[in-house]
């Protein structure tokens, strides 16, 4: 039988293997990541906040001190009206793991209660909200990557409990101006797939359709929706894939 083996890590051969070594390869090696143990962070991890500081966070209006509150459990939350905070080291592809909560006060309803958002490249929102008995527009819903995909299934914690975002992100890839290849996005809520390798159209705007501007690595960036939200945030660590 002839033909042709493409596949990554072998050398193209004529005739079909016949010893299993003609089919085996011993590099690149593979490196070696400790998994983190009761919820810490792998070895090879960026940690982005730990509860104690948010030294690795301005404010994306002016790169200032960022204002969000930082409490005695190892958590932060919005302050209202004191804006978006984002990281002051840009990523490209990552996997994100980060941990959020709404309030167990219920206030507000549909896009109003406890609404904030983690952008990737600073860009590309995936929508926190508590949508508890609380409806709205599908496609801006928890978990839906904001007016472009709606989220396989609702798999929120009970309101004052912690969810848990696991993300996995490709960054578009642009030559000579234009977008050549679409990042995707991969989302886990609390052990539940509810994105899979969605194609990013562009920017996740509240009016209008999604833009394409050229980007190269950005920050991570966690919204103040301006409306009391209260959402909190903990454990936020990212794993870079470029």
């Amino acid at each position: 039988m002839l033909g042709l083996i493409a596949t990554t890590g072998f050398a193209q051969l004529e005739e079909e293997p016949t010893k299993p070594e003609q089919t085996e390869f011993y590099e690149p090696v593979v490196p070696v990541v400790t998994p983190g143990k009761d919820g810490a962070p792998p070895s090879d991890a960026i940690v982005l906040f730990d509860g104690t500081n948010l030294d690795n966070w301005v404010s994306m209006a002016d790169s200032t001190a960022a204002k969000w509150i930082v409490n005695n459990d190892g958590s932060m939350t919005v302050k209202n009206r004191t804006g978006d905070i984002q990281t002051k080291q840009n990523f490209g592809s990552i996997q994100l793991h980060i941990e959020w909560k709404s309030p167990a006060e219920i206030q507000g309803k549909g896009q109003s209660r406890a609404n904030s958002g983690v952008f990737l490249s600073g860009l590309y929102e995936v929508q926190v909200l508590d949508n508890n008995n609380n409806d709205t527009y599908v496609n801006g819903q928890v978990g839906s990557i904001y007016k472009q995909h709606t989220p396989l299934a609702m798999a929120s914690v009970p309101s004052g409990e912690w969810n848990t975002y696991d993300i996995i992100y490709h960054q578009p890839v642009f030559e000579k101006g234009q977008k050549v290849k679409s990042g995707t996005l991969t989302v886990i809520h609390n052990g539940v797939l509810i994105q899979d390798h969605v194609e990013i159209k562009g920017t996740t705007p509240y009016i209008g359709w999604p833009k394409n501007p050229v980007h190269g690595k950005g920050p991570l960036r966690l919204q103040d929706h301006g409306d009391n939200s209260r959402v909190s945030y903990r454990n936020i660590w990212v794993r870079e894939l470029d």
